[in-house]
């Protein structure tokens, strides 16, 4: 027999053994406590946030570079759009580094945001961008380049190989133990696009059948979260592919689906597929939230879709906010061509530094939109 059927064997087992450890953890929350905590929440909009002196999640958290004073500031204009909640990033070297020292600075974002009456959903993982993280200083941003120091978490090393997956869990379990009653967390987000391999950036550098990796650290993640048991809904979104029906789902998409205790997806079309989307979704009888959208030259405009989402009690969590160092201003293909100077229409983002609005027509339909949640 050939080792990479073996191990296609070995794989399928153990995965198998995974959904039945599942089943006999903490269960998924039924679609009536999951109803029950959308009645309690309301409607949840707000954006993906990144403090704007930050050129990722790292350098947002490390002590060295944690911004307490623009994070104060941005989650205040935050606040006068009427946003709700943010989703926040972290990751794992944070809390191998020093997660007493990391946990102190959670809190203390948690109560800068708490005192604009702004939530949290954090992302423990991501598997987005760079697959190369280091602590410490993080290099300076790559001229018109979107996102060109987001960093994966956890890096190529640890995902290629599952034997150390295990070295996840005290930080999983950990954070969902210190804060897992914390009513200023709306929910958890245990990894973000766990199966994309960046094609279009650092293709070349993620490992081979990355999916079938993403999933058996997915199959562990939600045992450990189930086990910690959070008295938050946890969940991971889907983000690529059909799911229109139960047999057109890609395995990893099907995991997600089916064991996140709310739905979370991410859509950047328009209001057509958007709106189409939705109503795949429904199926699952739970809330349904968005996790991603907005992108200015892809139809996704707050004026096509944030209504849709209002109308339809779906949660709105567009990308970025105030221009920075991720540069997401920038469009995905930037890492294709060359952007000399500012593209002729934002991709992302909604604020300049000082927070002025990039168009003010659109800050003002968000604040119309959000007046009544």
């Amino acid at each position: 027999m050939k080792l990479r059927t073996w191990t296609s064997i070995v794989g399928v087992m153990l995965a198998m053994t995974l959904i039945n450890v599942i089943s006999m953890s903490q269960a998924r929350w039924s679609q009536e406590k999951a109803n029950e905590w959308r009645s309690k929440v309301g409607w949840l909009v707000g954006c993906n946030f990144t403090p704007s002196t930050a050129i990722n999640q790292l350098e947002m958290w490390q002590a060295e570079s944690f911004d307490s004073t623009t994070i104060d500031r941005e989650l205040g204009w935050a606040h006068k759009l009427g946003f709700n909640s943010v989703r926040v990033f972290l990751h794992n070297l944070l809390w191998q580094q020093d997660s007493k020292a990391f946990c102190s600075r959670i809190e203390k974002f948690l109560q800068i945001a708490d005192s604009h009456k702004i939530g949290v959903m954090f992302v423990l993982l991501d598997s987005c961008w760079d697959p190369y993280p280091k602590l410490g200083q993080q290099h300076a941003p790559v001229p018109g380049l979107h996102n060109s120091g987001w960093v994966q978490a956890p890096g190529k090393e640890l995902l290629s190989n599952p034997a150390r997956y295990d070295e996840l869990k005290p930080y999983v379990v950990g954070m969902l133990k210190r804060f897992g009653k914390d009513h200023r967390i709306h929910f958890w987000d245990l990894m973000n696009e766990p199966d994309n391999n960046n094609g279009s950036s650092y293709g070349k550098e993620e490992p081979d059948h990355k999916d079938q990796l993403a999933l058996q650290l997915l199959q562990k993640l939600f045992i450990w979260a189930k086990d910690a048991n959070p008295l938050q809904p946890v969940t991971a979104g889907v983000w690529l592919g059909d799911w229109s029906s139960d047999d057109k789902l890609i395995p990893v998409n099907k995991f997600m689906l089916t064991h996140s205790d709310i739905i979370t997806y991410h859509n950047y079309g328009d209001k057509e597929d958007m709106t189409r989307r939705i109503g795949w979704l429904r199926r699952y009888k739970r809330p349904v939230l968005c996790t991603e959208y907005m992108a200015r030259p892809m139809k996704s405009t707050f004026a096509e879709v944030l209504p849709i989402m209002k109308r339809e009690g779906v949660a709105a969590y567009n990308w970025g906010f105030v221009d920075g160092k991720t540069q997401t201003i920038y469009p995905w293909d930037s890492w294709q061509k060359h952007y000399a100077a500012e593209p002729p229409v934002w991709f992302h983002d909604i604020l300049h530094r000082d927070g002025t609005p990039y168009i003010s027509e659109e800050t003002t339909l968000i604040q119309s939109i959000t007046a009544k949640k």
